[in-house]
C-alpha cells in the first residue's frame, strides 16, 4: 500500500513575486519590501540577500548598502499581496480537491490516486500553470509526512539542481535532504528550541530524525516528539482542510507623524476597529472583549505614556458603530493631553460565533435587531468587497487622515483597482 503523500506548495519571495508580476523591470536587480511605515525589510528578492541585507533590519541602516546596489524599495501592499495569494491559492485548488493553506504564501495539498503518473512531473506541471496564470514563481516538496515536505521544500527552493521541485520517495532521499537542513529550520523547533537541542549534539534535521527514543520521551515535548515521527515518515499532523477561526484579532499600526490631539487619536482608532470588525465578520465570530491602547514612543527622549484599558460590550457584537463608540468610550478614559502619541490598536477578544451570540435581558434591542444590524454590515463589505476598502465607511474614520503611516514607495493596486490597471501602448 503507498504511503500517503503531501505536496507542500510554496511561493518563492513571495512579496517580492506580486511586484515583479506587475513590473517586469524589475526581473534580475534586487528588490526588497519594507514594513509598516518603511521602517524594516519584511522580503528580499536573491540579490538583496546576497548582499548581506538580513531579514527585519532596520531600513535605515542598509542605507549605503542599497544606494550603493541599486536596490529597489517598496512599501509593503498588503492589499496587493492578498489578492494575489487568493489568485494563487484558486490556481492550487485546481489541482486537488482537499487543500489547506497554511499561511498567505503556503498551501499543502494531499498527493493521491496517482499511482499511474510521475508525481514529480504532476507538480511541475502545477508549478508550470501557477506562474504562468499568476506570474508567482513556487516551490514544490513532496514527501510523507507534512514535516517532510516542508524540508523538501526548502531545499527545492535552494538548489537550482532540483529545478522548483523535489520529491522524497524513501528513506534514502529524506536523509540526503535532512542532514543539510540546520535543526533550528525544521519545522516545528523554533530558535529557543533549537538551542537546547545543540546542547546535546543535535545539530541537524537528520540528527534529530536519529535521537535514541528513550531521550527523545524524556527531553521533548508532545509536539516534539510528533516532530520526530514526522522526519521518520510516520504521519502525525493531519491534513487541516478547515482554517481554524482566530481566538482573538488585533488591528494595530504606528503612525506616520506623532500625534497629540485627541480627535485624530479618535479617527484613528475608529478606523482600526473598523479594520478589525471586517475580519470579525469575515469569519463569523462576535467580540465579548475590547482591549484599548495608546503609547508614545520609547525610542525617543520626550515624554513617555503608554495605556491601555479593557472594555466588555453588555453583548457580544460585531457591529461597527457599537464597535466603534465602545473603543472610543475606552480612549477617551486613558488619553491623556500633553503627549506625542506614535501607536494606538484595538484587540479583539473573547470571541464567540455569531450564532451563538448570548443576548440580555436588558439589551435595548432583541434579537432581530442583531440580525437587522448584521445584514446591514453584510451589505457595507459586499460593497466594500466590490468598489474598494473605503467605499462606505463611517465618518468617526475621518478624511485627511495626516497620521496615516509612512508608505512613500508604495506600487498600485494592479489587481484591485480599476483605476491602477497597467496600460499598454502600442507602437
Amino acid at each position: 500500500m503507498r504511503k500517503r503523500l503531501f505536496a507542500l506548495t510554496d511561493c518563492n519571495n513571495f512579496y517580492v513575486s506580486c511586484e515583479r508580476a506587475f513590473n517586469p523591470r524589475l526581473e534580475g536587480i534586487p528588490v526588497a519590501v519594507m514594513s509598516n511605515n518603511d521602517g524594516c525589510i519584511v522580503a528580499r528578492s536573491q540579490e538583496v540577500k546576497a548582499l548581506g541585507v538580513p531579514m527585519g533590519c532596520a531600513v535605515h541602516e542598509y542605507k549605503e548598502v542599497f544606494e550603493k546596489n541599486g536596490v529597489e524599495l517598496f512599501s509593503a501592499n498588503f492589499t496587493l499581496y492578498g489578492d494575489m495569494s487568493g489568485r494563487v491559492m484558486e490556481t492550487l485548488a485546481q489541482f486537488s480537491p482537499e487543500m489547506e493553506i497554511y499561511s498567505i504564501d503556503e498551501a499543502f495539498m494531499p498527493m493521491e490516486g496517482f499511482a499511474d503518473r510521475s508525481m514529480e512531473d504532476y507538480c511541475r506541471h502545477i508549478r508550470q500553470t501557477v506562474k504562468q496564470w499568476t506570474g508567482i514563481p513556487v516551490s514544490i516538496g513532496i514527501a510523507s509526512t507534512k514535516t517532510l515536505a516542508k524540508a523538501a521544500n526548502e531545499r527545492a527552493k535552494k538548489d537550482p539542481w532540483y529545478a522548483g521541485v523535489l520529491e522524497l520517495r524513501d528513506d534514502i532521499d529524506a536523509d540526503e535532504v535532512l542532514k543539510y537542513v540546520d535543526v533550528k529550520d525544521v519545522w516545528g523547533i523554533g530558535p529557543a528550541r533549537a538551542e537546547f537541542l545543540r546542547r546535546y549534539g543535535i545539530n541537524t534535521a537528520l540528527d534529530l530524525k536519529k535521537a535514541p527514543d528513550r531521550w527523545v520521551g524524556q527531553n521533548l515535548s508532545i509536539m516534539g516528539r510528533r516532530t520526530v515521527l514526522e522526519l521518520r515518515g510516520i504521519s502525525c499532523i493531519p491534513l487541516n482542510e478547515a482554517v481554524p477561526c482566530r481566538k482573538a484579532i488585533a488591528h494595530t499600526r504606528s503612525f506616520g507623524r506623532a500625534i497629540d490631539s485627541l480627535k485624530e487619536l479618535e479617527e484613528a482608532m475608529a478606523l482600526y476597529v473598523t479594520r478589525g470588525a471586517e475580519k470579525l465578520r469575515g469569519q463569523g465570530s462576535a467580540a465579548s472583549m475590547l482591549q484599548v491602547f495608546i503609547r508614545t514612543n520609547s525610542f525617543r527622549k520626550t515624554p513617555q505614556y503608554s495605556r491601555w484599558v479593557t472594555v466588555i460590550p453588555s453583548v457580544a457584537t460585531s457591529y461597527t458603530p457599537e464597535l466603534i463608540g465602545y473603543a472610543l468610550s475606552g480612549l477617551r478614559d486613558i488619553y491623556q493631553p500633553g503627549y506625542r502619541y506614535h501607536k494606538a490598536g484595538v484587540i479583539f477578544s473573547a470571541l464567540v460565533s455569531q450564532g451563538q451570540v448570548q443576548l440580555s435581558l436588558f439589551a435595548s434591542q432583541g434579537r432581530e435587531g442583531n440580525e437587522r444590524d448584521l445584514r446591514l454590515m453584510q451589505a457595507i463589505d459586499r460593497l466594500n468587497g466590490h468598489w474598494g476598502r473605503s467605499a462606505v465607511q463611517p465618518a468617526a474614520c475621518g478624511l485627511r487622515r495626516g497620521w496615516k503611516m509612512r508608505q512613500e514607495k508604495l506600487s498600485p493596486k494592479y489587481s484591485t483597482d480599476w483605476n491602477c490597471l497597467p496600460i499598454a501602448k502600442a507602437c
